[in-house]
């Protein structure tokens, strides 16, 4: 666990230029939005101190006087200001949310598209939750550093510049009183912010834990409930979920120290402000009205410095969600299109494999020395053992992964000289794992292609036998699916991944363990429609069941990664090989079956 979650432990620095810059090319299209902002920012930073500036003249020039009208006058002043600063920080409010949200739509939408042109072998050793992180939490993460971040940070420097403006102007030497707690203050804030980064951390690993945690068994929660570990699992997801509330608690403590040290730092500076200036008061070098002012000032002054310790929490928590965004975002695990790619002017649909090796990691080959050839309009199968390769060869086809060693051609062109899309739309594939996305029975046959007519979708429905069931369903073919196909049968789903395959109309079709999940009898009433579809286009079968591929053209038969026999099913069995000692086996269980 800890493992997967080793990058969720980096926190990396408070603030990291490289990192900010990056962050500020997604702020730049909207930099109006950020101009306007600031400019917000600047009035409202100066309305709040320039209320108790008002404050002081109404006490020193009308009440002391005892000027009735005045008081009125400035009362309404008052008032102005208040729904005047109101009236800007609407505004203000909804231009940095606006902004926010704007920019965080297209980093998710770079961070989406980024993700699906990343190689297969990426995903192969990169847990789903945390690109499903990177996607969310973290890009969220970014949303209050745009909205109440980066620009609110101004707004608390531009209150605190002008409070120092008033305060000077009034006096000077009671604003040295009043900044004289500041030493103490700035060495609070240093412990806070080295104890807050801790706690930081302990959090973001607990919380990564913890959505590992639930992501994985509520997956497999079949598995759970058949062995009935609910009990077994209930307990360490509660160690794992104390482990998360007691960093929380422990970040809480931190915060629940350091704003009572403001707390009482201001009112020490309010006790100091009182004796001094209330001693020049009865000295009459100073007036109530500057005094009154100045108390008010520094209640005002502490309130920003609590609200740049938050600031300082959501740059920290941008600074490390924007460092795994980007180390995301820089990965260029990608299968890569030639710049001038080749155009295919007809596609025949001939495959032929050329010495090819290949391995998923460094030289540990799944595939040596692998050489074929399928005519356009061939069926070939291909049988072998678990782990043989079977599979491989399918991803090398498709293009998911490069070949280490050789090359491989479609209509004598290698795969490599055109683009990933060209090669793509003239292959269907069925697998063995069944993947059906939410929405309807159409849409996870046409996927959305508008160019796929119902008429198409029905016809490739109706010849693999999947009509009549969905026929039956209340909505047919507007039939909701739910998440993974949840209210299907595994043989339904299985039936509509086919529809799928052939509703696209490819000239290579790839069948991988296609009816594994089907009964006999669906088996059979699809099997007839198969071969007619076979017909005039290309297909590579993979398959268990022999007796599903006994018709193929050419049957090639992988031990080790390793074509070791090729021939039809009458020419293997004659050899008395691999082939015929899996063909004996099986039928053999099925023989036993019977019985």
């Amino acid at each position: 666990m800890a493992d997967l979650n080793i990058e969720d432990e980096i926190l990396g620095k408070a603030y990291d230029a490289k990192l900010m810059k990056r962050l500020l090319s997604y702020v730049k299209p909207y930099t109006k939005y950020v101009v306007i902002a600031i400019l917000m920012n600047v009035v409202v930073a100066a309305l709040g101190p320039l209320r108790p500036y008002l404050t002081k003249i109404a006490i020193d020039d009308y009440i002391v006087n005892s000027d009735y009208d005045g008081l009125i006058l400035i009362s309404v002043l008052l008032l102005g200001t208040l729904v005047f600063q109101a009236f800007v920080q609407y505004f203000l409010t909804y231009f940095t949310q606006l902004m926010g949200q704007k920019i965080i739509y297209d980093l998710r939408v770079k961070l989406f598209s980024h993700v699906q042109k990343l190689a297969l072998k990426y995903f192969d050793k990169t847990p789903i939750g945390r690109l499903v992180t990177r996607v969310t939490n973290d890009v969220e993460s970014l949303n209050e550093l745009f909205s109440s971040g980066i620009v609110m940070i101004f707004s608390d420097v531009f209150i605190i510049i002008w409070i120092l403006v008033f305060m000077l102007f009034m006096s000077w030497q009671l604003t040295l009183v009043s900044l004289s707690v500041l030493p103490i203050l700035f060495y609070a804030t240093f412990l806070f912010r080295k104890k807050v980064r801790e706690a930081y951390r302990d959090v973001r690993f607990q919380l990564a834990r913890l959505n590992s945690y639930m992501q994985e068994h509520v997956y497999g929660m079949n598995i759970i409930q058949i062995f009935s570990k609910e009990k077994d699992e209930e307990s360490k997801f509660a160690e794992i979920n104390a482990a998360h509330r007691k960093a929380n608690i422990d970040s809480i403590f931190y915060y629940a120290i350091f704003y009572p040290i403001v707390e009482i730092l201001s009112s020490l500076a309010v006790a100091l402000i009182i004796w001094y200036g209330g001693g020049n008061v009865i000295q009459s070098n100073m007036t109530i009205g500057v005094l009154f002012a100045f108390i008010q000032y520094t209640e005002m002054f502490f309130r920003p410095i609590r609200d740049l310790s938050e600031k300082y929490n959501i740059m920290q928590t941008a600074m490390a969600s924007s460092e795994r965004i980007f180390k995301l975002l820089d990965n260029d695990t990608f299968i890569n299109d030639p710049n001038t790619p080749k155009r295919l002017k007809k596609f025949e649909g001939s495959v032929e494999f050329k010495n090819v090796w290949f391995a998923y990691n460094s030289d540990d080959y799944v595939l040596r020395d692998i050489s074929f050839k399928v005519n356009a309009g061939e069926t070939v199968a291909i049988v072998g053992a678990t782990g043989a390769g079977k599979s491989s060869i399918i991803n090398l086809l498709n293009r998911f992964y490069d070949v280490n060693k050789g090359e491989i051609l479609v209509d004598g062109v290698n795969l490599k000289e055109i683009t990933k899309e060209t090669l793509r739309q003239y292959i269907s594939i069925v697998l063995q794992d069944i993947y059906l996305f939410s929405g309807t029975i159409k849409s996870n046959i046409n996927l959305g292609d508008s160019s796929i007519t119902d008429e198409q979708i029905i016809k490739a429905a109706k010849t693999v036998g999947a009509h009549d069931f969905i026929s039956k369903l209340p909505k047919q073919y507007d039939e909701e699916v739910k998440e993974k196909g949840a209210t299907l049968s595994v043989g339904q789903k299985q039936l509509i991944s086919f529809a799928r395959a052939l509703a696209f109309e490819p000239q290579i079709l790839i069948l991988d363990e296609a009816t594994s999940s089907i009964d006999t009898e669906s088996e059979l009433l699809i099997q007839k429609a198969i071969q007619e579809l076979l017909k005039g286009r290309t297909s590579i079968v993979i398959a268990h069941r022999l007796s599903t591929i006994q018709n193929s053209d050419k049957i090639i038969v992988l031990h080790k990664g390793e074509i070791k026999e090729v021939g039809t099913h009458q020419q293997l069995l004659n050899k008395k090989g691999i082939y015929y000692k899996l063909y004996q086996l099986q039928y053999k269980d099925q023989e036993i079956l019977k019985t």
